[in-house]
């Protein structure tokens, strides 16, 4: 009989290497979770069409509710919009959350899309969530960040 599924989390938590730099930030219980198929990993910014290696990016004027509300930019590190590409990735996320009834995710801290309580700014941390974190905590899904 086959685990339900009941976790999405971040795919760099399971040793993928998606993260902007090329790495990953492997967590040994999140690992766990996708080989007992009880979590599916996702990444919003590939789901969002960017590339790996990837510009860092960082949510200027505001914070992940606020991206998703129009009322602040993600910008690159050489100053390009990036916008689109992370609300992309943070609703296809959503999609795959509905479809498979999660309620519960586990995020990579300080993420601009996954970032749950803390991201950076300017190379800061500061209070705020990443733009998926958002999204899910809008919608009902718990995030417990890692």
């Amino acid at each position: 009989m086959r685990a339900k599924i009941q976790y999405l989390v971040s795919a760099c938590l399971c040793g993928i290497p998606c993260r902007f730099n090329g790495k990953s930030a492997k967590d040994k219980r999140v690992e766990k979770l996708v080989r007992m198929q009880k979590a599916v990993p996702i990444c919003p910014e590939i789901l969002g069409g960017l590339p790996v290696p990837r510009e860092g990016v960082e949510i200027v004027q505001g914070e992940g509710k606020d991206v998703v509300c129009g009322s602040a930019l993600v910008i690159s590190e050489k100053g390009n919009d990036m916008t689109p590409f992370l609300l992309r990735g943070a609703f296809a996320s959503l999609k795959i959350a509905k479809k498979l009834e999660i309620k519960k995710a586990w995020m990579k801290q300080k993420s601009p899309s996954c970032g749950c309580g803390q991201i950076k700014k300017r190379g800061r941390l500061v209070k705020g969530d990443g733009i998926t974190v958002a999204l899910f905590k809008r919608e009902g899904i718990k995030v417990v960040p890692r």
